[in-house]
């Protein structure tokens, strides 16, 4: 929860309401926004690995953002965001749970919102401060959208990977990182890879860094037998080397 930058307004009910740091549409008390954390890097094998990702029952989820940053249930409205000129041309992540949507902002925010009420549980950004300069930031949140156990976890082109408190929001650790696909979620490791093409092995519990190697050309990471696959490169989970 934080100050928004964006001045993030929720046209929730039939009425408009200003925004400002009392607004009662965005309750709770807002920190600062994330203003970058330097990459711990601890060189150790990741414990610990499955060796297949558990496969996750498909939820149906009804629920669409289109580019205005509004979260529509067909032709229900349940939360209106601050459109900008500046995002990315493709689908924003929505993702179902329970009787809550969360969803990526093309302002770098990630919403949660109670679909029951239409009441916004809480907003984090998603971004560092260091790309809030000027107005032509591409901040979208494209990745898609995870949650495991008591967090959720989002990554966007502001340059952050967070983990977040699934009940109140609340950042729990934000890396310098610059996604765009999505990331893997192995245990109490995430893998992701970033626009530079460096992928990382992100132990969850506290934000730090196994390892790192660089890919060639960057894609979707994938999860086999213990190995991490983009494209045609194949890197050994617990330790990143390459495999040849």
């Amino acid at each position: 929860m934080r100050k928004t930058p964006f001045l993030l307004c929720a046209f929730i009910a039939l009425g408009v309401s200003a925004c400002d740091k009392h607004d009662p549409i965005l309750p709770g008390e807002r920190s600062a926004i994330f203003e970058g954390s330097q990459i711990k890097m601890i060189d150790q094998p990741v414990p610990n690995l499955p060796t297949e990702l558990a496969e996750n029952p498909a939820v149906e989820c009804p629920y669409k953002l289109d580019s205005s940053n509004t979260i529509w249930n067909g032709e229900k409205r349940i939360f209106s965001g601050f459109a900008t000129n500046n995002s990315v041309a493709v689908e924003k992540p929505v993702l179902c749970r329970g009787e809550f949507v969360y969803a990526g902002l093309s302002t770098g925010e990630l919403v949660k919102v109670n679909t029951r009420n239409r009441q916004i549980v809480w907003i984090a950004d998603i971004f560092r401060q260091s790309n809030m300069t000027g107005g032509a930031s591409v901040l979208d949140i494209i990745a898609p959208i995870q949650t495991s156990g008591n967090y959720v976890y989002a990554a966007g082109m502001g340059g952050a990977f967070c983990k977040i408190a699934d009940k109140d929001g609340n950042k729990m650790w934000c890396l310098d990182i610059n996604v765009e696909k999505p990331f893997i979620i192995a245990n109490d490791t995430a893998f992701v890879l970033d626009t530079d093409k460096q992928l990382y092995a992100i132990r969850l519990s506290d934000g730090s860094v196994y390892w790192k190697n660089s890919v060639k050309k960057s894609g979707t990471p994938k999860y086999k037998s213990k190995t991490v696959i983009i494209r045609a490169e194949k890197f050994d989970a617990e330790n990143g080397k390459l495999i040849k």
